[in-house]
């Protein structure tokens, strides 16, 4: 039986040192080591043997056996290296070589110009509405009646407005106004809230308007507030949106909401006042409308106007941007031209 061992050893040995790959030594190994192996029946059969001799040959078999599984060992170790040098030639990185270029999708440059503006009046102390008070499908009451725009007023009217087919006094919000009366119906003052957000307008889309646009509506009621807090706030906006102060005035104007209202111009940033064609020659540029919050839209809301005052503002997102960046045409932003999209 000795011999026998000493056969199997020196066989084994024999066929491993064969083996030309992975594959080949995994059958040498079942062959050898395996349950089912010449060698482990011999271990099986040592009851049968003189008693005398029962330790040697147990001991030549387990000898044997751990000889065995270290060549196998020692070759496995010979291809593994084998094949990862061959992976490591083949997969090498030449780090001077130019990359490849993956495209990247962007923020679009109206979404940039939003969160610029709600950084901005954060940083003013204002807060962002919650979606739920801001919807754009809304109802009259909320878009025109608490707004205290009268029903005869041309605003109201098929041609400006957007009215559901199906739903009587429903409509497409044509202002981010309404969110006002729902922050004051929804909060006690002091309020102090800006609501960006689409809006719609029956309008005829040309390099100047379009019938969706974005504005931002922002809405500060507490006591004692005055106009110089509004112009005091607006003024702030505007040296940080355009990076540094600017000349602005406000011209008196006429808004249902507000009383009394102003829109406001800022110097013309093309020419820096001097005229232009942007500016149609006056040096300024129309950029936002505000004024103080008419007693009787407080009044509408529950809020004694006798007690607190508030100032709003609402302006368009793409009037801003346009304004920012030199843009002459509010198509761009809605056609998904990659030329354009990929310069912001």
């Amino acid at each position: 039986m000795e011999n026998k061992i000493l056969e199997i050893k020196k066989n084994a040995a024999c066929e491993i040192n064969s083996a030309s790959n992975l594959k080949e030594l995994d059958e040498v190994k079942n062959k050898y080591l395996s349950r089912q192996s010449e060698l482990n029946n011999l271990k099986k059969g040592l009851k049968d043997i003189d008693p005398s001799l029962r330790p040697k040959i147990g001991a030549l078999t387990n000898e044997v056996s751990k000889e065995i599984e270290n060549l196998i060992k020692e070759k496995n170790e010979v291809f593994y290296f084998e094949e990862l040098n061959q992976k490591l030639a083949s997969e090498k990185i030449d780090p001077t070589l130019d990359g490849t270029y993956i495209k990247k999708g962007k923020v679009h440059t109206l979404t940039s110009t939003v969160n610029e503006l709600v950084e901005i009046f954060e940083h003013l102390g204002f807060s962002l509405i919650e979606n739920k008070y801001s919807p754009e499908v809304e109802v009259e009451k909320y878009n025109f009646d608490l707004l205290n725009t009268p029903k005869e007023h041309p605003a109201r009217d098929v041609q400006d407005t957007y009215y559901a087919a199906n739903a009587e006094h429903v409509v497409l919000r044509s202002q981010t106004s309404g969110a006002q009366i729902h922050a004051m119906k929804n909060q006690k003052p002091p309020i102090r809230i800006i609501a960006p957000g689409r809006v719609y307008r029956n309008e005829s889309v040309s390099a100047r308007k379009n019938n969706l646009f974005h504005q931002i509506e922002g809405l500060c009621v507490d006591k004692d507030i005055t106009f110089t807090d509004l112009k005091g706030t607006l003024n702030e906006f505007i040296r940080l949106y355009f990076g540094s102060s600017r000349p602005t005035r406000f011209r008196n104007s006429f808004f249902p909401f507000t009383e009394p209202s102003a829109e406001v111009d800022v110097q013309c940033i093309m020419c820096g006042g001097k005229g232009c064609s942007t500016c149609s020659g006056t040096g300024w540029l129309e950029i936002l409308g505000c004024g103080m919050v008419d007693p009787n839209v407080l009044e509408g809301v529950g809020i004694d106007s006798s007690v607190y005052s508030g100032f709003a503002f609402g302006m368009g997102i793409e009037r801003l941007t346009m304004l920012k960046y030199a843009i002459d045409d509010i198509r761009l932003f809605f056609n998904n031209d990659e030329r354009f999209l990929k310069q912001f």
